[in-house]
Protein backbone atom coordinates (compact mmCIF):
# COMPACT_ATOMS: atom_id res chain seq x y z
CA UNK A 1 0.00 0.00 0.00
CA UNK A 2 1.57 3.17 -0.94
CA UNK A 3 2.39 6.03 1.80
CA UNK A 4 1.29 9.47 1.38
CA UNK A 5 3.64 12.65 0.74
CA UNK A 6 4.85 15.83 2.54
CA UNK A 7 1.76 17.63 0.14
CA UNK A 8 -0.91 14.77 0.69
CA UNK A 9 0.06 14.98 4.51
CA UNK A 10 -0.66 18.42 4.37
CA UNK A 11 -4.07 18.44 2.93
CA UNK A 12 -5.21 15.74 4.87
CA UNK A 13 -4.71 18.60 8.14
CA UNK A 14 -6.58 21.00 5.93
CA UNK A 15 -9.43 19.01 5.28
CA UNK A 16 -9.96 16.51 8.49
CA UNK A 17 -7.87 17.72 10.94
CA UNK A 18 -5.56 14.53 11.04
CA UNK A 19 -1.75 14.95 11.89
CA UNK A 20 -1.41 10.97 12.41
CA UNK A 21 -3.81 7.91 11.62
CA UNK A 22 -7.00 8.81 13.31
CA UNK A 23 -8.51 6.18 15.93
CA UNK A 24 -11.32 4.26 14.87
CA UNK A 25 -12.40 3.44 11.37
CA UNK A 26 -11.02 5.45 8.65
CA UNK A 27 -10.57 4.88 4.70
CA UNK A 28 -7.51 7.54 3.65
CA UNK A 29 -7.41 7.49 -0.41
CA UNK A 30 -4.48 9.72 -2.19
CA UNK A 31 -4.88 10.28 -5.97
CA UNK A 32 -7.24 7.52 -6.68
CA UNK A 33 -5.88 4.85 -4.32
CA UNK A 34 -6.62 3.48 -1.43
CA UNK A 35 -3.62 4.64 1.31
CA UNK A 36 -4.72 3.01 4.59
CA UNK A 37 -7.98 1.24 6.06
CA UNK A 38 -9.42 0.32 9.17
CA UNK A 39 -12.63 -1.06 10.69
CA UNK A 40 -13.83 -1.75 14.25
CA UNK A 41 -16.40 -4.11 15.62
CA UNK A 42 -18.84 -2.01 15.12
CA UNK A 43 -17.92 0.03 11.78
CA UNK A 44 -17.52 -1.86 8.46
CA UNK A 45 -15.83 -0.80 5.87
CA UNK A 46 -16.18 -2.30 2.32
CA UNK A 47 -14.91 -1.67 -1.18
CA UNK A 48 -17.58 -1.68 -3.66
CA UNK A 49 -17.38 -3.86 -5.88
CA UNK A 50 -19.96 -2.54 -8.97
CA UNK A 51 -18.06 0.98 -8.84
CA UNK A 52 -15.24 3.23 -7.24
CA UNK A 53 -16.30 3.86 -3.86
CA UNK A 54 -16.92 2.17 -0.39
CA UNK A 55 -19.70 1.07 1.48
CA UNK A 56 -19.75 1.91 5.45
CA UNK A 57 -22.23 -0.24 7.86
CA UNK A 58 -22.44 0.94 11.01
CA UNK A 59 -24.18 -1.59 13.70
CA UNK A 60 -27.59 -0.29 15.77
CA UNK A 61 -26.10 1.29 19.00
CA UNK A 62 -22.66 2.05 18.01
CA UNK A 63 -22.12 5.08 20.22
CA UNK A 64 -19.10 7.54 20.69
CA UNK A 65 -17.09 6.36 17.47
CA UNK A 66 -15.96 7.87 14.33
CA UNK A 67 -15.38 7.15 10.50
CA UNK A 68 -13.31 9.36 8.57
CA UNK A 69 -13.14 9.13 4.98
CA UNK A 70 -10.67 12.16 3.44
CA UNK A 71 -9.45 12.41 0.14
CA UNK A 72 -6.69 14.31 -1.06
CA UNK A 73 -5.32 15.16 -5.07
CA UNK A 74 -1.80 16.12 -5.80
CA UNK A 75 -1.62 14.32 -9.40
CA UNK A 76 -2.56 17.26 -12.04
CA UNK A 77 -5.13 16.08 -14.25
CA UNK A 78 -6.55 13.48 -12.26
CA UNK A 79 -10.61 13.29 -12.04
CA UNK A 80 -12.23 11.09 -10.43
CA UNK A 81 -15.66 9.97 -8.89
CA UNK A 82 -16.09 8.38 -5.50
CA UNK A 83 -19.83 6.60 -4.92
CA UNK A 84 -19.63 5.99 -0.63
CA UNK A 85 -22.72 4.53 0.89
CA UNK A 86 -23.52 5.32 4.61
CA UNK A 87 -25.69 2.50 6.53
CA UNK A 88 -26.16 3.48 9.93
CA UNK A 89 -28.39 1.27 12.79
CA UNK A 90 -30.87 2.37 15.18
CA UNK A 91 -29.70 4.43 18.32
CA UNK A 92 -26.22 5.41 17.28
CA UNK A 93 -24.18 8.25 17.68
CA UNK A 94 -21.46 8.92 15.52
CA UNK A 95 -18.88 11.52 14.21
CA UNK A 96 -18.22 11.38 10.16
CA UNK A 97 -15.58 13.32 9.07
CA UNK A 98 -14.92 13.37 4.72
CA UNK A 99 -13.79 16.22 2.96
CA UNK A 100 -11.04 16.68 -0.43
CA UNK A 101 -8.04 18.28 -0.69
CA UNK A 102 -6.27 19.26 -4.21
CA UNK A 103 -3.01 20.89 -4.75
CA UNK A 104 -2.60 21.44 -8.66
CA UNK A 105 0.97 22.41 -9.77
CA UNK A 106 0.36 21.36 -12.91
CA UNK A 107 -1.75 22.56 -16.10
CA UNK A 108 -4.73 20.26 -16.16
CA UNK A 109 -7.57 20.72 -14.65
CA UNK A 110 -8.45 18.08 -11.56
CA UNK A 111 -11.09 17.03 -10.10
CA UNK A 112 -12.56 15.00 -7.43
CA UNK A 113 -16.53 14.24 -7.05
CA UNK A 114 -17.81 12.55 -4.03
CA UNK A 115 -21.40 11.21 -3.82
CA UNK A 116 -22.09 10.10 -0.63
CA UNK A 117 -25.63 8.41 0.43
CA UNK A 118 -26.48 8.35 3.87
CA UNK A 119 -29.54 6.11 5.20
CA UNK A 120 -29.78 6.50 8.91
CA UNK A 121 -32.16 4.42 10.92
CA UNK A 122 -33.82 5.37 14.01
CA UNK A 123 -33.34 7.69 17.04
CA UNK A 124 -30.14 8.00 15.97
CA UNK A 125 -27.45 11.17 15.93
CA UNK A 126 -24.75 11.46 12.97
CA UNK A 127 -22.25 14.54 12.71
CA UNK A 128 -21.00 14.71 9.54
CA UNK A 129 -18.13 17.43 8.46
CA UNK A 130 -17.13 17.64 5.04
CA UNK A 131 -14.37 20.23 4.43
CA UNK A 132 -13.14 21.56 0.78
CA UNK A 133 -9.96 23.00 0.18
CA UNK A 134 -7.48 23.95 -2.94
CA UNK A 135 -3.68 24.71 -3.78
CA UNK A 136 -0.76 24.80 -5.77
CA UNK A 137 0.49 27.25 -7.94
CA UNK A 138 -0.54 25.98 -11.62
CA UNK A 139 -2.81 27.16 -14.12
CA UNK A 140 -5.15 23.55 -13.84
CA UNK A 141 -8.08 24.19 -12.19
CA UNK A 142 -8.74 22.39 -8.71
CA UNK A 143 -12.88 21.14 -9.32
CA UNK A 144 -15.49 19.58 -6.39
CA UNK A 145 -18.53 18.50 -7.50
CA UNK A 146 -19.63 16.66 -4.23
CA UNK A 147 -23.59 15.34 -3.82
CA UNK A 148 -24.91 14.25 -0.60
CA UNK A 149 -27.77 12.84 0.07
CA UNK A 150 -29.09 11.81 3.42
CA UNK A 151 -32.47 9.94 4.27
CA UNK A 152 -33.35 10.42 8.09
CA UNK A 153 -35.30 7.65 9.42
CA UNK A 154 -38.07 8.46 12.53
CA UNK A 155 -36.52 10.68 15.61
CA UNK A 156 -32.72 10.82 14.23
CA UNK A 157 -30.70 13.89 13.95
CA UNK A 158 -28.05 14.70 11.28
CA UNK A 159 -25.74 18.00 12.23
CA UNK A 160 -23.96 18.71 8.82
CA UNK A 161 -20.75 21.39 8.88
CA UNK A 162 -20.12 21.93 4.98
CA UNK A 163 -16.96 24.33 4.47
CA UNK A 164 -14.71 25.97 1.96
CA UNK A 165 -12.70 28.60 2.80
CA UNK A 166 -9.66 28.85 0.21
CA UNK A 167 -8.36 27.50 -3.02
CA UNK A 168 -11.40 25.79 -5.10
CA UNK A 169 -11.56 27.28 -8.45
CA UNK A 170 -15.22 25.80 -8.95
CA UNK A 171 -17.88 23.94 -6.92
CA UNK A 172 -20.95 22.98 -7.49
CA UNK A 173 -22.48 21.43 -3.91
CA UNK A 174 -25.85 19.28 -3.95
CA UNK A 175 -27.51 17.93 -1.01
CA UNK A 176 -30.75 16.40 -1.09
CA UNK A 177 -32.64 15.08 2.36
CA UNK A 178 -35.73 13.50 3.26
CA UNK A 179 -36.85 13.19 6.68
CA UNK A 180 -39.81 11.42 8.77
CA UNK A 181 -41.56 11.60 11.39
CA UNK A 182 -39.59 13.61 13.93
CA UNK A 183 -36.10 13.67 12.31
CA UNK A 184 -34.21 17.02 12.49
CA UNK A 185 -31.59 18.12 9.69
CA UNK A 186 -29.47 21.12 10.83
CA UNK A 187 -27.30 22.31 8.27
CA UNK A 188 -24.11 25.18 8.90
CA UNK A 189 -22.56 26.04 5.91
CA UNK A 190 -19.25 28.41 5.65
CA UNK A 191 -17.80 29.41 1.94
CA UNK A 192 -15.60 31.91 0.59
CA UNK A 193 -14.73 32.48 -2.82
CA UNK A 194 -12.16 34.52 -4.78
CA UNK A 195 -9.98 35.45 -7.47
CA UNK A 196 -12.29 34.65 -10.40
CA UNK A 197 -13.55 31.46 -8.49
CA UNK A 198 -17.21 29.94 -8.86
CA UNK A 199 -19.57 28.04 -6.31
CA UNK A 200 -22.84 26.76 -6.26
CA UNK A 201 -24.48 25.88 -3.35
CA UNK A 202 -28.10 23.72 -3.74
CA UNK A 203 -30.01 22.66 -1.10
CA UNK A 204 -33.35 20.69 -1.58
CA UNK A 205 -35.00 18.93 2.25
CA UNK A 206 -37.93 17.49 2.07
CA UNK A 207 -40.12 17.62 5.37
CA UNK A 208 -42.76 14.40 4.52
CA UNK A 209 -43.61 13.49 8.49
CA UNK A 210 -45.24 15.22 10.70
CA UNK A 211 -42.41 16.93 13.62
CA UNK A 212 -39.40 16.90 11.08
CA UNK A 213 -37.35 19.87 11.54
CA UNK A 214 -34.77 21.59 8.91
CA UNK A 215 -32.52 24.62 10.09
CA UNK A 216 -30.32 25.65 6.81
CA UNK A 217 -27.68 28.45 7.34
CA UNK A 218 -25.01 29.27 5.07
CA UNK A 219 -22.29 31.89 5.65
CA UNK A 220 -20.66 33.37 2.58
CA UNK A 221 -18.01 35.76 1.82
CA UNK A 222 -17.37 36.58 -2.28
CA UNK A 223 -14.05 38.34 -2.84
CA UNK A 224 -12.22 39.80 -6.36
CA UNK A 225 -14.23 38.97 -9.67
CA UNK A 226 -16.06 35.10 -7.75
CA UNK A 227 -19.15 34.71 -8.31
CA UNK A 228 -21.48 32.70 -5.70
CA UNK A 229 -24.68 30.72 -6.18
CA UNK A 230 -26.59 29.58 -3.28
CA UNK A 231 -29.79 27.93 -3.99
CA UNK A 232 -31.78 26.65 -0.79
CA UNK A 233 -35.21 24.72 -0.90
CA UNK A 234 -37.47 23.65 2.33
CA UNK A 235 -40.39 21.50 1.10
CA UNK A 236 -42.81 20.95 4.19
CA UNK A 237 -45.19 17.99 3.07
CA UNK A 238 -46.25 17.67 6.80
CA UNK A 239 -46.75 18.94 10.28
CA UNK A 240 -43.79 20.46 9.74
CA UNK A 241 -41.14 23.52 10.49
CA UNK A 242 -38.32 24.62 8.47
CA UNK A 243 -35.51 27.78 8.28
CA UNK A 244 -33.37 28.80 5.84
CA UNK A 245 -30.87 31.39 6.18
CA UNK A 246 -28.45 33.12 3.40
CA UNK A 247 -25.96 35.55 5.02
CA UNK A 248 -23.08 36.97 2.74
CA UNK A 249 -20.51 39.55 2.38
CA UNK A 250 -19.77 40.86 -0.75
CA UNK A 251 -16.30 42.60 -1.62
CA UNK A 252 -14.38 43.95 -4.52
CA UNK A 253 -16.54 42.87 -7.51
CA UNK A 254 -17.48 39.90 -6.35
CA UNK A 255 -21.23 38.52 -7.36
CA UNK A 256 -23.76 36.51 -5.35
CA UNK A 257 -27.41 35.45 -6.64
CA UNK A 258 -29.38 34.14 -2.97
CA UNK A 259 -32.51 32.04 -3.92
CA UNK A 260 -33.91 30.57 -0.94
CA UNK A 261 -37.41 29.26 -1.99
CA UNK A 262 -40.42 27.33 0.19
CA UNK A 263 -42.65 25.11 -0.85
CA UNK A 264 -45.51 24.50 1.77
CA UNK A 265 -47.83 20.99 0.77
CA UNK A 266 -49.93 21.32 4.02
CA UNK A 267 -51.65 23.87 6.57
CA UNK A 268 -49.80 22.91 9.35
CA UNK A 269 -46.06 23.35 7.68
CA UNK A 270 -44.14 26.36 9.21
CA UNK A 271 -41.17 27.45 6.51
CA UNK A 272 -39.34 30.54 6.91
CA UNK A 273 -36.33 32.22 5.14
CA UNK A 274 -34.04 34.89 4.84
CA UNK A 275 -31.63 36.18 2.68
CA UNK A 276 -29.01 38.90 3.68
CA UNK A 277 -26.20 40.45 1.33
CA UNK A 278 -24.08 43.10 1.73
CA UNK A 279 -20.97 44.59 2.09
CA UNK A 280 -18.66 45.16 5.57
CA UNK A 281 -19.70 48.62 7.53
CA UNK A 282 -17.25 51.03 8.17
CA UNK A 283 -18.14 51.54 11.36
CA UNK A 284 -16.77 47.60 12.04
CA UNK A 285 -13.71 48.81 9.75
CA UNK A 286 -12.95 52.61 11.86
CA UNK A 287 -13.55 50.47 15.19
CA UNK A 288 -10.70 47.99 14.86
CA UNK A 289 -8.45 50.53 13.08
CA UNK A 290 -8.77 52.74 16.06
CA UNK A 291 -7.03 49.50 17.94
CA UNK A 292 -3.84 49.59 15.85
CA UNK A 293 -4.96 47.01 12.66
CA UNK A 294 -4.65 48.07 9.32
CA UNK A 295 -7.78 48.36 6.93
CA UNK A 296 -6.51 44.95 5.90
CA UNK A 297 -5.84 43.86 8.69
CA UNK A 298 -9.44 44.53 9.97
CA UNK A 299 -10.98 43.36 7.05
CA UNK A 300 -9.44 39.96 7.31
CA UNK A 301 -10.39 39.70 11.54
CA UNK A 302 -14.23 40.64 10.35
CA UNK A 303 -14.16 37.87 7.76
CA UNK A 304 -12.88 35.60 10.42
CA UNK A 305 -15.30 35.99 12.77
CA UNK A 306 -18.30 35.98 10.27
CA UNK A 307 -17.08 32.54 8.40
CA UNK A 308 -16.27 30.75 12.22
Amino acid sequence: MPEMDAVQLRLLQEVAGLHDIPEGAYNLRANGQSVGRNTTANIDIQTKKEASGIDIHIKSGTKKESVHIPVVLSQSGLKETVYNDFYVGDDCDVLIVAGCGIDNCGTQDSEHDGIHRFFIGKNSKIRYVEKHYGSGDGSGKRILDPVTEAYIDEGSTMEMEMVQIKGVDSTKRTTIAQLKKDAKLVVRERLMTHGQQSAESIYKVTLSEDGSSADVVSRSVARDESFQKLDLCIIGDAQCSGHTECDSIIMDKGRILAVPSLEANSTEAQLVHEAAIGKIAGEQLIKLMTLGLTEQEAEEQIINGFLK
